[in-house]
């Protein structure tokens, strides 16, 4: 049963053909507007969530189909105990396809391992966000054409922005790739991260601490938050959580053509001023997530023969 655990599951074509996809649905919605009736997802939420979530309800009524689940462990079985394995096995009777986000590396893949039908990875801790990635792609690729030749500066937490794995993991396959890592020391990227991607493929990468003096050079920066539930200490998340606010001062030697992307949610690390510049494109994110799940959605049920 084909699933999308993580980013790598699929190959650059098929990244290609999802991008088409989601294209499509935003020129001729109403062509898709029943792909999927009589058909049900469902939404597994062990961990709190607003744009992914409603994001796949949002794609699943907007195909014809229809959502079931729950939103927090605690109103699910898993409060009594309930493995991941057997819920997976639990609802794969009731629904034809499982969105799961869980707070535990693996669970999806577990979910995945026990399932009749297909699953997505929704997050999963702090190691993949691969749907995020899916509206990353989609953004940069209506930006910028493409994948191809592009320095990409990630700034903030790099060790356990699950959204910065998932989205060096999916460019790592493209030509002319320079990634630019801007963190604290204690928010480096994981050297497993560094090893199994960028050094595997030899891909040119800087670390550094200062993110002005590298913006000149920048043709997308994703920003991202300090994440206080990864934190076991409070003290070390209040005294690195505004490491990196991005400004319109900050902006003043950057690209005109600069994509500034942002999984979101946002704190206080992208000032409100810049929500106006041109070349803020996190909300477009927010869109442009919802007509990839939908492709998403419509090639995993495809390919499991139940469209």
């Amino acid at each position: 049963m084909r699933s999308l655990i993580d980013i790598l599951d699929f190959s650059p074509e098929e990244l290609q053909e999802l991008i088409d996809t989601a294209n499509d649905i935003i020129e001729h919605p109403a062509f898709y507007s029943d792909k999927c009736r009589g058909r049900k997802l469902a939404t597994l939420f062990y961990e709190p969530s607003t744009r992914t979530r409603l994001s796949f309800e949002a794609a699943m009524y907007e195909l014809g189909g229809n959502v079931l689940g729950f939103s927090e462990a605690n109103s699910s079985s898993a409060a009594k105990g309930e493995s991941v394995a057997d819920t997976a096995k639990t609802v794969s009777c009731y629904a034809d396809i499982i969105a799961m986000r869980h707070p535990k590396e693996g669970a999806p893949l577990v979910a995945a391992m026990n399932a009749s039908i297909p699953v997505i990875n929704a997050g999963d801790g702090g190691h993949n966000h691969p749907t995020q990635t899916l509206a990353d792609l989609l953004t940069i690729y209506r930006e910028k054409g493409g994948f191809e030749n592009l320095t990409v500066g990630f700034c903030g937490d790099l060790k356990f922005g699950r959204t910065v794995h998932s989205l060096i993991s999916a460019l790592s396959r493209y030509k002319g790739l320079k990634v630019v890592l801007i963190s604290p020391v204690e928010l480096k990227l994981p050297s497993y991260v560094k090893k199994e991607v960028l050094a595997a493929r030899s891909i040119p990468y800087i670390q550094t601490t200062d993110l002005e003096s590298i913006m000149p050079e920048l043709d997308i920066l994703y920003m991202t938050r300090v994440q206080r539930e990864r934190f076991f200490n409070e003290e070390d998340y209040l005294r690195l959580k505004d490491s990196y606010i991005l400004t319109p001062e900050k902006l003043k030697n950057a690209k005109q053509d600069l994509a500034i992307l942002h999984p979101l949610p946002r704190v206080n690390e992208i000032s409100v001023a810049i929500d106006d510049d041109p070349r803020a494109c996190y909300f477009k994110q927010v869109l442009y997530g919802k007509y990839m799940r939908m492709a998403l959605i419509l090639k995993l049920l495809k390919e499991a023969g139940r469209l």
